[in-house]
């Protein structure tokens, strides 16, 4: 199948076209555009110099936040709290330590400098958000994403601290369990989500469940982390 180049209209061909994920080239990363991407089940991915590459693989992988596994290790060392969690109050460090961090096999990195400014934006409307861990006035650990209706699709994270970002992302994905979300978008299997009960689903299940997910209310602003109901513990 052929690799689409895309034109000034926000328009994108068909997800199913994409071969080994890659679907399309060109365009840019107006807020329109990504939205419109995310909304079909496109991201874009690419490193600095290149064009941008648009892709949807399949299969996909995702986490129904209400089936998260939480391994017992971190579940005992959440009970005792080493970290502070915020939501939205430092977003543009989180991308930026997200871009920093240095990766087993990979060079450079695909948080571009168009694309820090890209994720920004859609911050600064409300769209894209991030999990902190802190320890005081520290940001040791972190993860961001984009959520439109009852979806997040998620980025990256890094962690200084053991563990940091495992807490930061359990946390998350409770409190999204508890507002609604119905599904966490992870794009392509990491072993570290499929530790959390994290699974391939094929591509044509996936654009269909979530063709009805986008289409609901999208929480848009600044989301603010509020803790379970006393005596209920996060999930696991």
């Amino acid at each position: 199948m052929p690799v689409y180049r895309l034109v000034d209209e926000i328009v994108f061909p068909p997800p199913e076209h994409a071969e080994h994920g890659l679907l399309a080239v060109g365009g840019d990363l107006r807020p329109e555009r990504l939205v419109a991407a995310y909304q079909q089940g496109i991201f874009p991915w690419y490193s600095e110099g290149e064009p941008i590459w648009w892709h949807s693989p399949d299969p996909r992988f995702v986490l129904d936040p209400a089936a998260i596994d939480v391994p017992r290790s971190l579940r005992k060392l959440m009970k005792k709290r080493p970290f502070e969690i915020r939501f939205d109050t430092a977003f543009g460090d989180v991308i930026r330590r997200c871009g920093q961090k240095k990766r087993p096999g990979q060079r450079g990195t695909w948080i571009t400098r168009d694309m820090l400014a890209a994720y920004r934006r859609l911050h600064e409307l409300g769209l894209a958000h991030s999990a902190e861990a802190w320890q005081g006035d520290r940001l040791v650990g972190g993860l961001y994403g984009v959520s439109i209706g009852d979806m997040y699709f998620g980025e990256s994270m890094f962690t200084d601290v053991d563990d940091a970002s495992k807490v930061a992302f359990v946390t998350l994905v409770d409190w999204m369990r508890r507002a609604g979300i119905k599904l966490v978008d992870s794009q392509v299997h990491t072993d570290h989500l499929a530790r959390f009960g994290a699974v391939n689903w094929p591509r044509s299940t996936y654009l269909a469940r979530l063709a009805e997910l986008v289409n609901r209310p999208t929480r848009a602003g600044k989301w603010v982390y509020t803790p379970p109901p006393e005596g209920r513990g996060e999930a696991g």
